[in-house]
């Protein structure tokens, strides 16, 4: 094989391991309901 062609498929090692790396390191975090106090003025 010649060189560029090594050259491209460890390129395109890299980068899918590092697509793999950030894609396991995104973790969805559960929602967290939030409330507030509301003045009773403000529900009109």
């Amino acid at each position: 094989m010649s060189r560029t062609v090594v050259s491209l498929i460890i390129l395109l090692v890299i980068i899918v391991g590092g697509l793999f790396f950030l894609s396991g390191r995104a973790s969805e975090r559960p929602t967290t309901q939030v409330e507030k106090a509301v003045a009773l003025g403000n529900l009109q």
